[in-house]
């Protein structure tokens, strides 16, 4: 056992070596040398200054070409650039308008290791359509994002933005706006769910973009939700195409390579799907406690060593035929196989209040938005196992939190359950939210008890939701395939869907929301693609049909 300890070790410390040297080779081959500029107010040594010198200095012993000059708030180069927050970050300030209010902490590390990378290119790498879409700006765009170091999805928005400020100098300014070092510029755009997107005061984003959808924003200042190229994207022939980066996506890319299979996985958001917010996960075989995050990361590591992964784009549309055309923002695929592993999204109260608050007090992400909170009140609507988890955490955090519940009794694991009574956290039973209310943000909230028929209100700062799922079926309706009468995607016992050659496996087809039922249900799918395409079912069925009785 002890060998087996120290073997670990070393191939910890080779594999992060190896990493090191990745980077330096990476670094050492940048054209540019990358200047950063560090604004701190005197004699004000707080968590995100330090973050920031240690974070740089890290970044300065991989490579020479970064240099750092740190100045107070008062020195003529902070009048300059109009720097008036500690602590800020210019970035190249000579050559681009980028610059960091707060610290590359957590999550948010890895923006800045794409934003030094793209910088000391000189080039945005931004992609062929959306580059199209950006040489069309003819006014100047002030982008701020609002973002979060334990937001998973911020990195993705974040270099967004980055790719349009290097892209056109000219015209875009970028400031990074950590909501923890500046609670008030957050609370002024009402700033509360991460990230979000604002260009010249107008909110243009929320969540992560697709890199198209984002710079199609940008360019019309609104808020766009889809992105059609204006030409063919690039061809992709393969066997089989997986929507969705999930643990069922992944799982099904790693077996169905395995097996000898073309495949492609196509996510259209922060792959992991809802592991990636989940604070902590206990019940993962070989897992006594590990954060979502952290579990996802290890899986997609696994996974690139075997698929190609397309993050960041959208499917617009699947044409059934041979073969299957699946068409994205970015390109098409031609496939043999698709299969549907489109998970299933937040479902929402439905109530007066909560569309136009979203993003404002209201959030479905206490991993994203809760520190934001901190010494704050706010409520946790749900009672099964992710609302039970999402209020621990908050609580753990420093949030002051309640849980409503509609029933007298939780759904979630017993376990759980004396974790919220052991804690003091208070519980409103037999309630349900029937309004939630405020201005310009959360305020109060309309309470309905189900047994007294009693309404009252409560005052509070936020509102979490988890109250389930809704199935992510779109492309199945476009397709035609049968679903069940909940909405989910109806299959066999092989996630064989009704039209051939179409699959599905994970939340989308209903069952038990959990990991591990996820991932099993993805190595089943390709096995039985795997199957399907060396001796396809349809043909047996069309043979029987012509087939004298």
């Amino acid at each position: 056992m002890q060998d087996t300890i120290h073997t670990d070790s070393r191939e910890s410390e080779m594999a992060t070596e190896a990493y090191l040297q990745q980077l330096k080779t990476t670094f050492g081959k940048l054209p540019n040398d990358i200047a950063l500029y560090l604004f701190t107010a005197k004699g004000h040594e707080d968590v995100f200054t330090l973050a920031n010198r240690r974070v740089i200095r890290a970044f300065r012993e991989i490579s020479s070409k970064i240099t750092l000059r740190e100045y107070d708030l008062d020195h003529e180069l902070a009048q300059k650039w109009n720097v008036t927050s500690s602590p800020t970050l210019l970035i190249a300030p000579e050559r681009f308008a980028i610059r960091w209010l707060g610290a590359p902490m957590g999550e948010e590390a890895r923006t800045f290791l794409e934003i030094l990378i793209l910088v000391g290119l000189g080039q945005s790498n931004l992609s062929d359509q959306a580059l199209k879409v950006i040489k069309r700006i003819d006014s100047p765009r002030n982008i701020k994002i609002f973002v979060s170091p334990t937001c998973p999805y911020c990195p993705q928005q974040a270099v967004n933005a980055v790719k349009a400020a290097i892209e056109r100098p000219d015209l875009i300014a970028l400031e990074i706006i950590d909501i923890q070092s500046e609670p008030e510029i957050a609370n002024q755009y009402s700033a509360q769910s991460v990230p979000q997107a604002f260009a010249n005061d107008v909110l243009i984003g929320q969540g992560a973009q697709p890199e198209e959808v984002f710079v199609l924003s940008l360019q019309k200042l609104e808020a766009q939700t889809i992105f059609i190229p204006e030409s063919d994207a690039e061809l992709v022939e393969t066997d089989l195409v997986i929507v969705g980066g999930g643990p069922a996506g992944l799982t099904a890319g790693i077996y169905a390579v395995r097996s000898g299979l073309r495949t492609a996985v196509i996510e259209r958001e922060a792959l992991g799907g809802q592991v990636a917010t989940t604070p902590i996960v206990e019940n993962y075989p070989g897992f006594t406690q590990v954060g979502g995050k952290t579990l996802v990361d290890i899986m997609v590591s696994h996974a690139l060593q075997y698929v190609q992964i397309y993050q960041g784009e959208a499917v617009v549309d699947i044409e059934y035929g041979t073969p299957i055309t699946v068409i994205t923002n970015r390109r098409k695929f031609l496939a043999k196989t698709v299969l549907l592993a489109t998970g299933a999204s937040h479902r929402h109260l439905n109530i007066p209040g909560e569309h136009r608050l979203g993003g404002r007090g209201i959030s479905y992400c206490s991993t994203c938005d809760g520190p934001l909170f901190k010494s704050k009140k706010v409520v946790m609507v749900g009672g099964g196992n992710s609302a039970v988890t999402e209020a621990l955490y908050l609580y753990h955090i420093g949030v002051d939190v309640t849980l409503i519940h509609r029933r007298d009794k939780l759904r979630a694991q017993d376990f759980l359950g004396k974790q919220l009574s052991e804690n003091n956290i208070p519980v409103l039973w037999n309630t349900e939210i029937k309004e939630i209310r405020g201005e310009q943000r959360v305020k109060e909230i309309v309470l309905y008890n189900i047994k007294t028929n009693e309404t009252s209100t409560l005052q509070t700062d936020g509102v979490f939701i988890a109250i389930g799922y809704t199935p992510a079926v779109e492309l199945a309706e476009k397709l035609g395939l049968e679903l069940t009468e909940d909405g989910y995607i109806k299959h066999d016992g092989k996630h064989r869907t009704n039209i051939p050659g179409i699959y599905s496996a994970g939340d989308v087809e209903g069952g038990y929301k959990q990991i591990v039922t996820a991932t099993g249900q993805g190595a089943e799918a390709a096995m039985t693609i795997f199957e399907d395409l060396i001796n396809p079912y349809w043909m047996k069925d069309k043979q029987k049909e012509i087939v004298p009785g």
